[in-house]
């Protein structure tokens, strides 16, 4: 019977299933030791994703594939290719350095924050981020899209009696259930006019669908696309980024920064090229329209920040991350246009691992500073290098990576390679858009490096980092230079993702 499925490979479903049953294991040790013990919590969940991301090795070598119809094993639900595994690096990867500052933040917050909930939380979300790239048909996508984002409502919340946290998981869990259920609908009207959810029958049938359908279709790609469009932070659905990252936990913001926009781009990716390559004409002005909106809107609104203004600091990385997603849409816009779709891919795919990479680290000196400077002004800045020297050059290379300008050479790298997209697939006019607002971008990045550099105006202090926070910030550190060193290893990716 078509409708049964294959035995179940545990070796491709290994990632996200060990960083699942973690979390059950941290949620259930939790209820027996005491307060004093909760610590090992943490390093339990950071070892169980070092874990989960070394699963990934033994699938290196080879596509695996499981839950496929029987009689059909090239129609399956779940997918191990190198697509996959470079999300799940980047997922995987992502989720341990947030783990990493968690365990920092959770004791400064003595014992305010909830750490069995806070860990469970954490590992599910990123357990349904590692879960989405995987996923070959329309149903578990979603699932994996909510997986991944019903605990990251919680975890932006999850400060008690703080009324900034709870506005934020409110506005953040209402737009996101609007795009959601916005998805749905499309979902359903794809599989009205197709009658499969899997995405590579999606792809074939749906070119073939009743001209009376038509509309009905097209109706469906462009609503499927909206809740995916709301993760990746693309304008009009940003609203929810600034207050979000403001009012959840600073961990929590990193997270968000770059595994909720690694699920929101491979989802968006999944939905376009692999199962609607046949209205191209209509996902692709779409995107790239999309693209040039995002980035100059993130730009601007980078660029409006008052360096004396409360947390001005995170806000300024939220609008910063949001034109990061525009440069983002930039390659999945040219692959509707491009004769080589995987090739455009591979560029998005590269600019998301260098982002991801600093922007970590960005993140990681920012939660050093707001330890000594709750309110994380970007004046607080000031003077960092006489404060501390490697922190300070640690942030002006993150920076500089962001902004496109040596010593970062992976961001100007990354950078070149999404414009060079964006021309070969004869989207000139979006290379223009792009090369304004990398120029606007300079201004806001540069201003922020240089005040890192200037004499501090009281006397300089000290910033004390624990271990996992200076762990965090050396891996992002050695990662950057070593990219910017040799760039072929995340640039060659380009061109090379295989579905």
């Amino acid at each position: 019977m078509s409708s049964l499925v294959q035995s179940v490979d545990w070796l491709a479903i290994a990632p996200p299933t060990l960083a699942a049953v973690v979390g059950l294991v941290v949620l259930v040790t939790d209820l027996f030791i005491g307060e004093t013990r909760k610590a090992v919590l943490g390093w339990t969940s950071v070892a169980g994703l070092a874990v989960s991301a070394l699963l990934l090795l033994p699938l290196r070598n080879g596509d695996r594939a499981t839950f496929c119809l029987t009689g059909a094993t090239d129609t399956c639900s779940y997918v191990a290719d190198r697509f996959t595994l470079v999300i799940q690096l980047l997922v995987l990867g992502g989720a341990l350095l947030v783990a990493l500052l968690s365990v920092t933040a959770l004791k400064d917050a003595d014992r305010e924050l909830p750490e069995g909930e806070y860990w469970f939380l954490l590992l599910s979300s990123a357990a349904g981020a590692a879960l989405l790239p995987a996923s070959r048909d329309l149903a578990t996508l979603i699932v994996a899209l909510e997986v991944a984002s019903l605990p990251a409502f919680a975890l932006v919340g999850i400060k008690r009696g703080d009324k900034k946290s709870s506005e934020a998981a409110l506005k953040f869990f209402l737009s996101s259930v609007t795009a959601t259920a916005v998805s749905l609908m499309g979902v359903s009207f794809v599989y009205a006019t197709t009658g499969t959810l899997y995405l590579t029958r999606i792809a074939d049938r749906i070119q073939h669908v009743d001209g009376q359908f038509h509309t009905l279709a097209q109706t469906g790609v462009v609503l499927t696309l909206v809740g995916f469009a709301f993760k990746t932070a693309a304008v009009p659905f940003h609203f929810w980024v600034p207050d979000t990252y403001v009012g959840a936990p600073l961990p929590i913001a990193a997270y968000l920064s770059v595994v909720g926009k690694a699920v929101g781009f491979s989802g968006l990716i999944l939905v376009t090229v692999v199962a609607f390559p046949s209205y191209a004409d209509v996902w692709g002005p779409a995107l790239a329209a999309l693209a040039a909106l995002t980035m100059t809107v993130g730009n601007v609104g980078a660029l409006r920040q008052r360096s004396t203004r409360a947390y001005s600091a995170v806000r300024l990385l939220a609008w910063s991350s949001v034109g990061q997603a525009g440069y983002l849409l930039v390659p999945i816009a040219a692959a509707a246009y491009s004769e080589d779709a995987r090739k455009a891919i591979g560029s998005t795919v590269a600019y998301a691992l260098m982002y991801a990479a600093v922007n970590l680290g960005a993140f990681s000196v920012t939660a050093l500073v707001a330890r000594r400077n709750p309110l994380n002004r970007i004046s607080d800045y000031r003077g960092l290098y006489a404060e501390s020297p490697l922190s300070a050059l640690v942030l002006g290379f993150f920076l500089l990576c962001l902004a496109g300008l040596p010593p970062g050479i992976i961001g100007l790298f990354a950078k070149v390679t999404v414009f060079s997209a964006a021309v070969d697939a004869g989207l000139g006019w979006l290379a223009v858009v792009m090369a304004v607002n990398v120029v606007i971008a300079l201004f806001y990045y540069l201003q922020w490096t240089a005040l890192l550099f200037r004499a501090p105006e009281g006397e300089p202090g000290t910033h004390r980092a624990p271990a996992p926070l200076t762990a965090a910030i050396a891996l992002t550190a050695v990662l950057g230079v070593v990219l910017s060193g040799a760039p072929q290893l995340i640039l060659r990716f380009s061109g090379t993702v295989l579905f």
